[in-house]
């Protein structure tokens, strides 16, 4: 990964991060809690849809789509184990 890509990488899971924050818990998480749990969501979901076979087509869209998905997906994980 170039500097570009990572940069690229960095602003969709900041997004993914915030709209999963704003979806399960009614705000976001700070610009790093946002960057860290977009960017585990966009690995989880990148990771579920493809083992589900789904997939989404465009270059802008989708990733942040799957990023997001996989960012509530993480923190209702995360709120599981917290009610353990």
């Amino acid at each position: 990964m170039d500097l570009d890509q990572i940069i690229i990488f960095l602003i969709i899971g900041g997004v993914a991060g915030w709209l999963a924050g704003l979806i399960f818990k009614g705000d976001g998480f700070g610009i790093l809690g946002n960057i860290v749990i977009g960017v585990l969501g966009a690995v989880l979901g990148g990771r579920l849809f493809g083992i589900l076979g789904i997939s989404f087509g465009g270059e802008t869209i989708a990733p942040v789509i799957t990023a997001t998905v996989g960012a509530i997906v993480l923190l209702f994980l995360i709120g599981l184990v917290k009610k353990a």
